[in-house]
Parts: C-alpha cells; sequence; structure tokens
C-alpha cells in the first residue's frame, strides 16, 4: 500500500467525507490493485478474501466535486445557483468484506464503521455521509458514533428517496401507456427501513393503494396506520409474494446482505425499482417483461474527480459522474456550504424534507442519474443532460 497517496496533508480543508465499502469481491479487488499501484502484480482472488478483512478502515482517495449548472425543479436556471463552486472531501472505505454483511457480524461492522468515521473526525472533515450498510447500521443509533467535535453525519437517505421516486415517475413516463400513477399499486419491500418509509410517504399520496412488505410486523402497523390516517388504502405483509402479483409498481429497499431477494409472480408490464446496496433481486428472478431499474442514483454535472483516479471503480456505473444519493446528499450539503446532518434517525423522512434536498442537489447540478439495470440503459439520455429525450427499455426475459 501507499499510504502517502492517500492520507491528508496537514493543512488540507476537508468539506466532507464519504464512508463506504465495496458490494463484491471483484470491485474490492479494483481498490486494492490501485491502492497497491501498477507496480505490483494483481493478487489472486484467495488473497483477497484473506487481505481484506485485516485491512483497517482508512482514507481511499481525496474527492473533489463541482458546482454544475443549478436548476429549480422543471428545469429552469434558478437565481439561488452556485455554479462553480467546488467542494472537497475524502473517501473512506471501512473495508468491510463483502461476505460479511449479515447479521453474524454486526459488531465488527459497527466497530468498522465507527473507526471509519473517527478517521473522518481527525481529519476535519464538516459532514460526512454514510453509504450503503454503513447507513443501515447507524441510521437509529447515532449515538453509536465517536464524539463528533465540529463533523457531522448524515445518511444521505433523503437524497436517496428523492432520486428513487423521481425515477418512478420518470419510467412511467417513459411507459408505452404512459402509467398513470393514480391507478397504480404500490409495493414497497423493506418498507419500515428509513427509505422505504420514506418513498412510501412520498408515494402513497399518488397512487392508488400501497401494499408494505418488511420483517416487523409491528414497525408494519405503525406506517400503515401513519398511512391510513391520511386517507391511504394499505395492506402489510411479511412476505412480498403474498402482494407481488397485484402491484405493478414496485420499490425494493430491504437491508439484504447480498442480491437474493424473490418478490414471486410479477404483473408483465410492472415497474420495478432495485433500490438496494448490494442489489435486492436475486440473479435467478425471472420477470418477463417487467421494467426494472436501480434506483437512488445521481449524476454530478459541475465535475468528479478522484486522486487517485478511482473512476469507474468506486462509481461503478454505465455513465460518468454518477454516485449513489446517500453519499451524493454530504456532497450537495457541502456544496451549499450547510453542515448539518440533515438525515438521521429512522422514520422522519416526509416529502417537505424530500423536496428540500432535491432543491438543494438540483442548485449545484446534481439530478437524477440516467436509468439503467443489469442489461444496460433504460433510457437514451445524453450523459450530464438531465433533460435529454429518453426512450424506454424492456428488460428481456
Amino acid at each position: 500500500m501507499h499510504p502517502e497517496r492517500t492520507i491528508p496533508a496537514a493543512g488540507d480543508d476537508i468539506d466532507f467525507a464519504l464512508i463506504g465499502h465495496q458490494e463484491s469481491w471483484r470491485a474490492a479487488a479494483d481498490v486494492l490493485a490501485v491502492l497497491r499501484g501498477p507496480e505490483h502484480s494483481p493478487l489472486q482472488d484467495e488473497e483477497i478474501r484473506d487481505i481484506l478483512p485485516w485491512i483497517l478502515p482508512r482514507t481511499v482517495c481525496h474527492v473533489e466535486v463541482g458546482s454544475g449548472p443549478g436548476s429549480k425543479r422543471g428545469g429552469s436556471k434558478s437565481a439561488g445557483s452556485k455554479s462553480g463552486a467546488k467542494a472537497r472531501g475524502l473517501y473512506i472505505d471501512s473495508f468491510i468484506p463483502p461476505d460479511r454483511l449479515e447479521a453474524a457480524y454486526l459488531r465488527d461492522n459497527l466497530t468498522r464503521v465507527r473507526a471509519a468515521a473517527a478517521y473522518a473526525i481527525k481529519a476535519g472533515a464538516k459532514i460526512v455521509s454514510l453509504g450503503g450498510f454503513s447507513s443501515i447500521l447507524i441510521e437509529g443509533n447515532f449515538d453509536l458514533l465517536p464524539e463528533k467535535r465540529d463533523t457531522v453525519f448524515t445518511t444521505g437517505n433523503t437524497l436517496t428517496v428523492a432520486f428513487i421516486v423521481q425515477g418512478i415517475k420518470k419510467m412511467c413516463a417513459l411507459a408505452e401507456d404512459s402509467r398513470d400513477l393514480r391507478r397504480s399499486t404500490l409495493l414497497i419491500v423493506g418498507a419500515t427501513g428509513d427509505v422505504g418509509s420514506g418513498c412510501a410517504r412520498c408515494l402513497a399520496p399518488l397512487v392508488r393503494r400501497v401494499l408494505l412488505c418488511a420483517r416487523n410486523v409491528e414497525r408494519l402497523r405503525k406506517l400503515a396506520a401513519e398511512l391510513e390516517a391520511d386517507g391511504v388504502q394499505v395492506k402489510i405483509a411479511t412476505d412480498p409474494r403474498q402482494f407481488s402479483a397485484n402491484a405493478d409498481v414496485v420499490i425494493c429497499a430491504a437491508s439484504l446482505a447480498s442480491p437474493s431477494l424473490l418478490l414471486g409472480r410479477i404483473a408483465p408490464d410492472a415497474i420495478v425499482c432495485d433500490a438496494g446496496y448490494p442489489k435486492n433481486l436475486s440473479p435467478s428472478v425471472e420477470m418477463s417483461g417487467a421494467k426494472i431499474f436501480f434506483g437512488g442514483l445521481g449524476q454530478v454535472t459541475g465535475g468528479l474527480s478522484f486522486t487517485p483516479d478511482f473512476r469507474g471503480i468506486l462509481n461503478r456505473h454505465p455513465f460518468p459522474d454518477v454516485v449513489h444519493g446517500c453519499l451524493l446528499e454530504g456532497m450537495a450539503l457541502a456544496l451549499e456550504r450547510r453542515y448539518e446532518p440533515f438525515s438521521q434517525g429512522r422514520g422522519f423522512i416526509t416529502p417537505e424534507r424530500v423536496d428540500e434536498i432535491e432543491t438543494v442537489a438540483a442548485r449545484h447540478g446534481i439530478y437524477l442519474a440516467p436509468l439503467y439495470n443489469s442489461d444496460g440503459p433504460v433510457e437514451a439520455a445524453t450523459a450530464h443532460d438531465p433533460q435529454a429525450s429518453l426512450c424506454s427499455y424492456a428488460r428481456p426475459a
């Protein structure tokens, strides 16, 4: 390893830090290859599996994000646009092994996230975004983080919800019949988590009825009662296969350690958003004709750079400068010079909060990323052009 390539220099002004981990062994191998340098031969798979659990959380690279052409929602230029502003940060990997995300490793993973958080605090980061399982582990337990001094933390879940909701609306517009959400039945898997419940609050007023699925029955009943008080038709279940045939819009936001979700029989024209990290849907799932996309992703239009260069490794997407919404929330707030714990706890994401962070992100040229799934692009959008013309793409059977 080359620590001199990654450790912040004395006097560096760090606006934000991003804490994450790799969702696959291939991604972890690519990160290690860059850290070791081109003069070293690649490690064998067995060596990577042996080494990774012993690597302590550490800074992997510096990150710089620029503020692009800002807009209000709807595309009009915003008077508050701050195009040209920049924010400097760090990406800190917790090096949680991809096969150790299960509950059996909870204590070790919490220790890793705490160590990564302490690293961000020591570096002087003003705001820290918790990515992937880091946010799931901490979302209801912020008191587990080390003493924060002048550093604030956010799960980034509010901007993730914003991009999921935007993606659902765009997919409806792309559908051959220009799907009317008001006539749709929405199924949310992982409904009682922070992201799932936020999506429920934002989309419930826009659909005909809502089907909620999660493992905790008491939380399900509480969320259902909240939505029913606003006049929403709601049903709950602990197995998504009870509901899948009745849904034509599905959001998968469960806290799964690997892509293992089986929805069962589903409408052939259903819109399915896989918003998990790692992905929720099992590779063996068969949903002929369903329109699937990966949700919760945004695109930076003002420039995004990594030192060392981790383009295509830390953001492994078919479009440039695409990042998960949980990490983008901290970056957008840093560009705004608004250092506050915007998303904390579980169950506090409301449509009003989603509108607020959506507006902040758009003011700095951070928009919904072009949609794609494991087969490729779902739309023919021009990179960095959120207003580009689109065409639909159906995942083959």
